[in-house]
């Protein structure tokens, strides 16, 4: 399998995650981990270990490719422009606050309120317009053609996706007994920088890698299904994180050759896992930050006994209640 690369040739390889941590590393958080009997999540014997990245700046993994966007690419006077259902839009707003760069957000109608606040309180222009994260995209594509603002995509992009992909790095040396990562998919690019990230070249990947989205919202499942980027449905609790319509070509460029699967897991099963964060751990996540567990609780991912898994929590942009 060859390394996949955008149009200017940008290689999403594993060396390129390790080259953009050690540029972003001042300005991200290492989070921490935990690992748990899953007995304690009602499940069979076996260890799982949860990379808790909702700890991270602006409360979820996004900040990782918001850094890696503002710091490698050239600015322009206009500033930066990003769409997003909330969580990328308050990455971009908190890196451009540390950096001194203008931004501006658009956000659809379903961004929570939550989201909403970060956005504004890390002092970017915010525009809330259209029904899904594709209205806003749309809004955000005009501002961009008529202001001469850098667009910094949610997914899309090689920076997004090798920033995303620290994660991945940061779990290996964490847990590094792990054989699985199970991490959410939106637009898919957690997942693609994940497997980029334990790429071992052209063998392929040393950790299974499976990504987990909503069944209201299977971006990732239709483009499979599709052999390409397809439109799917967006209704899902988790819609202001999951939910982008259809994924990236690059993004499902790499998934489609390097994760081992992609399964579903259902609203419910989403309520259910957050709800078990807070009661057996006393951990809030917002529900696409839980996707990745849901398919552990549910067993639609189905470990053997002696698996070692990996969960990332990504994100907790969301009310207490």
């Amino acid at each position: 399998m060859n390394p996949v690369t955008d149009a200017a040739d940008v290689p999403l390889i594993q060396q390129s995650v390790v080259a953009v941590e050690a540029r972003i590393r001042p300005y991200v958080r290492l989070t921490p981990v935990i690992t748990i009997d899953r007995a304690e999540l009602g499940l069979p014997s076996g260890p799982v270990t949860l990379k808790l990245e909702f700890m991270q700046h602006s409360g979820s993994f996004k900040v990782r490719g918001a850094f890696t966007n503002l710091l490698l690419r050239e600015i322009p006077d206009a500033g930066v422009a990003a769409a997003s259902g909330g969580n990328h839009g308050a990455a971009v707003a908190y890196a451009a606050s540390v950096l001194g760069i203008p931004a501006r957000i658009f956000v659809p109608e379903v961004s929570s309120p939550a989201k909403v606040s970060r956005i504004r309180g890390y002092g970017a222009d915010l525009v809330i317009e259209g029904e899904t994260y594709s209205d806003a995209l749309a809004v955000s594509q005009d501002w961009v053609t008529s202001s001469g603002a850098l667009p910094v995509p949610a997914f899309d992009q090689p920076e997004t996706i090798l920033g995303a992909g620290t994660t991945g790095l940061e779990l290996r040396q964490q847990a590094p007994a792990a054989t699985t990562i199970l991490a959410g998919v939106g637009g898919g690019g957690l997942l693609a920088g994940i497997a980029t990230a334990v790429m071992t070249g052209p063998g392929g990947s040393e950790l299974r890698v499976v990504g987990v989205e909503p069944e209201g919202a299977p971006t990732m499942t239709a483009a499979l299904a599709a052999g390409g980027p397809a439109d799917a449905a967006t209704g899902s609790i988790a819609v202001d994180s999951l939910a982008p319509r259809r994924v990236g070509e690059l993004t499902y460029a790499v998934i489609s050759r390097h994760a081992h699967s992609v399964v579903l897991v259902s609203d419910e099963a989403i309520g259910d896992a957050q709800r078990m964060l807070w009661e057996r751990l006393r951990i809030v996540a917002e529900p696409g930050g839980c996707a990745a567990l849901a398919a552990l609780i549910s067993r639609r991912y189905q470990p053997e006994p002696d698996e070692h898994v990996a969960v990332v929590v990504s994100g907790a942009n969301t009310t207490l209640a």
